[in-house]
């Protein structure tokens, strides 16, 4: 249903730093960043596995934070991505593990950006 989506962020250089390690274990990258003759000046960068379909783009601190969940292939994808998430400097909002109240199979973890956004990858599939 969606097809991108984007989120503003403080300080661009920093949060590219992040994304990158936080979503490696997903697969996905940044691939593409728009020229700034086209943004007035402003960083902006899509992030995706095969198109962009996460922008970042540089700007006044988002209020209220967002949330974000990226589906991953695996509960180990899932384990991958709060662990590279921590190592690049995200604050931990919620360990990887079962989430049952949501749904039976729902396996998710849970880190905080460094603008405070929400973001999380789970994975629907049993074991």
């Amino acid at each position: 249903m969606i097809d991108h989506m984007g989120i503003s962020v403080t300080d661009y250089d920093a949060a590219t730093a992040f994304y990158d390690r936080a979503l490696a274990p997903l697969g996905a990258s940044l691939v593409m960043t728009v020229p700034p003759e086209f943004t007035g000046g402003v960083k902006v960068g899509g992030y995706g596995r095969e198109r962009p379909v996460f922008w970042l783009h540089e700007g006044e601190k988002q209020t209220p934070p967002v949330h974000v969940a990226f589906t991953a292939e695996s509960r180990a994808d899932v384990d991958a991505f709060h662990a590279a998430a921590i190592a690049a400097g995200g604050e931990d909002n919620g360990a990887p593990g079962l989430r049952p109240h949501y749904h039976e199979n729902y396996y998710g973890a849970f880190v905080r950006d460094p603008d405070g956004h929400n973001i999380e990858a789970v994975c629907h599939k049993p074991e």
